[in-house]
């Protein structure tokens, strides 16, 4: 990225240049803006632009510094700058706050005069580790192109952890240097506002700098978008409303394959369903018997497993569950082990599956190893049997859904209790990966009453919008709730951990570019973004690792092979070492200037909506066109996605 200098510049006049598309982050020489304490802080803290906050303590001595870019600090500055030299205690106490408040540490050396030999530099670079930085910098005067070779041979370190390293040349004669080091892994450069405005010599102005860089590369800004609605509650809704006796209405629902499955689902049970605008009216059943023969599910695994356990409570006598497409060839893991917990013989792994026995509460320990959706089935059937059910739940797994469940069926007069079991992580940190267990409580007897029920939006649709800003411009995605029981909403913490700014402005989420940096995240409970999340650790600089990988193989697709096949097609390391997925990362400007963009061409999607997505994605960072064989499936979940993607 570039990272424009200002200098000089009064608070009206920094709005103006932050306003700059083309100023993709900025240092904020604190100690030659004429600003207030009061406009230090809110430039700071009210900005999605990436900023750096910078006081020299040679301008204005060291207590005035430490005061200055502490305002900064606490105000939410992404960087701060501190320049090596300063004294043990201004040292102490700006790491400290710097790690308080979330802020990257940069720890600066410049030599004026001219360069040290590379054994100096290196024991430069070493000292800026061991004093807490996040990012060491290091500008020296060059003579000649020799000396501009020196500061480059910094980055020529195998055991350089990616994206730590801002080193370049001052002069004429290192020029060159301050884009080299973008292509040599450098999380930033900087450029000037203009001429004249030069921080030091042989800065570039941030425009010709921005042509260098990118070129005709045109990248993705949106600002009007809006997701469709979670499928994950609509579906649950509807069966819900459909088993209610009476009249419900679910507002903010948008049509998708699956969802309409369980329209086709409701009224096969007897429910009555009419469609005006995004409002669905439906006029349930009262959980009435049923005398059907089957029942079909289209390409839905959730509604699918969530009809077994109901049409084993509801129907008299066998039923058969039908659907279509990839649906066919998943295997719907541990169903007959957890059914049969219940007196439920299934012999079937995959659909159709025939349904012989009725539903029998009582008592029962359960593997959730295999995910969450038959255990929603379950929690969904349940209260309408005549006692009441404990069912413990081991090994979890997409523990959110369980819950979104229960707070669905909340909403329709069911009332499930919960307790959850788990490591200190899960206690301390409220961390649902250190979950180890957990024990529902059901009630017999039970009946499901109408609701009038807002239908969320869809955080898993929008992660693509969230991650193809966070890579290559700027995506602004309202609809979304952020205190969402939906497991995808993990999308937001992990950009957050990657560097992209993330940002709540009135109803929407907005998400800016930002120097992206590998990471670490466990998708056990959100395997629905682990596609788009590796595309992200692409454009990440270093090793990013994605844990979950189990969680793949009855997807759509097996979603762990067809990712690891796509990103190496693309020109991208990735490797599958266990349950983690392992993604050799690089950031888009290095990527532009080294000639490492994505190889475009002829890409499958699998038939699977999700790879579809983020093929289009990966699009707009491939050096070619990239042509998807099936696009039609997005219609699964979000059928606009392509016209709505390209607008």
């Amino acid at each position: 990225m570039i990272c424009t200098c200002i200098q000089g510049k009064g608070y009206s006049e920094i709005l103006g240049i932050l306003d700059d598309p083309w100023v993709e982050m900025a240092e904020i020489r604190l100690d030659l803006c004429n600003l207030s304490d009061e406009e230090i802080e809110d430039l700071f803290g009210n900005t999605d632009t990436p900023l750096i906050a910078t006081c020299r303590i040679s301008s204005v001595g060291a207590a005035e510094a430490e005061r200055r870019l502490g305002i900064a600090i606490r105000a939410g500055a992404r960087f701060a700058d501190l320049e090596l030299e300063a004294d043990a205690g201004s040292s102490k106490r700006f790491r400290s706050l710097c790690e308080e408040s979330g802020t990257e540490i940069i720890r600066s050396f410049h030599d004026f005069e001219g360069t040290p030999d590379l054994a100096y530099l290196r024991q430069v670079q070493a000292r800026c580790y061991r004093y807490g930085a996040d990012i060491a910098k290091i500008a020296v005067s060059c003579k000649n192109k020799a000396d501009a070779a020196t500061v480059m041979n910094l980055y020529d370190n195998p055991e350089e952890e990616p994206g730590r390293l801002v080193a370049f040349g001052m002069g004429e004669a290192a020029s060159d240097t301050r884009l080299e080091c973008l292509k040599a892994g450098a999380p930033f450069t900087y450029a000037s506002l203009g001429e004249g405005e030069q921080t030091a010599p042989g800065q570039m102005d941030y425009t010709s700098m921005h042509r260098a860089v990118y070129g005709d590369f045109r990248g993705f800004w949106r600002n009007d978008l809006e997701v469709p609605a979670s499928k994950s509650f609509a579906q649950r809704a509807i069966i819900a409303a459909a088993l209610a006796k009476g009249r419900s209405h679910l507002h903010g629902y948008t049509p998708c394959d699956d969802s309409e499955s369980a329209i086709a689902a409701a009224r096969t049970i007897g429910a009555k369903v009419r469609k005006d605008g995004t409002t669905l009216t439906i006029d349930g059943t009262g959980a009435a018997r049923t005398t059907l023969e089957s029942l079909h599910t289209g390409e839905s695994g959730l509604l699918t497993r969530l009809m077994i356990p109901l049409m084993a409570a509801l129907n008299d006598g066998p039923v058969t569950i039908t659907g279509e497409k990839t649906l066919l060839s998943r295997p719907l893991k541990g169903i007959s082990d957890i059914m049969a917990s219940f007196g439920v013989i299934i012999k079937d792994d995959k659909v159709p599956v025939h349904i012989t026995s009725p539903l029998i509460p009582g008592t029962a320990e359960i593997s959730g190893k295999g995910g969450s959706q038959l255990i929603s089935g379950l929690l969904s059937a349940l209260p309408l049997c005549d006692k009441p059910t404990t069912l413990f739940v081991t090994e979890p797994k997409s523990i959110p859904y369980m819950f979104i469940t229960c707070d669905v069926l909340k909403h329709f007069g069911v009332r499930i209790s919960a307790e959850m079991e788990g490591d200190e992580r899960m206690i301390a940190e409220q961390d649902w990966s250190g979950c180890t267990g957990i024990t529902f409580k059901i009630k017999g007897g039970q009946h499901y009453k109408t609701a009038d029920f807002d239908i969320e939006g869809d955080w898993s649709s929008a992660a693509v919008f969230l991650v193809a800003g966070a890579i290559f411009g700027k995506a602004e995605v309202s609809g979304l709730d952020t205190k969402s029981l939906q497991a995808d909403l993990s999308i937001a913490d992990i950009l957050v951990q990657a560097g992209a700014v993330v940002s709540e402005l009135d109803d929407a989420v907005c998400v800016a570019k930002a120097p992206l940096e590998a990471f670490e995240t466990d998708l056990n409970n959100a395997p629905d973004i682990f596609p788009v999340v590796a595309m992200l650790a692409a454009f990440c600089s270093g090793t990013s690792v994605i844990s979950g990988v189990q969680r793949l193989i009855g997807k759509e697709s097996n979603r762990a092979e067809a990712i690891v096949a796509m990103l190496s097609r693309m020109g991208v390391v990735a490797s599958i070492e266990g349950d983690s997925m392992c993604i050799q990362g690089e950031t888009l400007a290095s990527r532009l200037l080294n000639g490492h963009l994505l190889k475009g061409g002829n890409y499958s999607s699998h038939g699977d909506h999700r790879m579809a997505m983020v093929l289009r994605i990966a699009s707009i960072g491939a050096d070619g066109p990239i042509v998807i064989d099936d696009t039609a499936c997005v219609a699964k979940s979000f059928p606009g996605f392509f016209e709505e993607f390209d607008a």
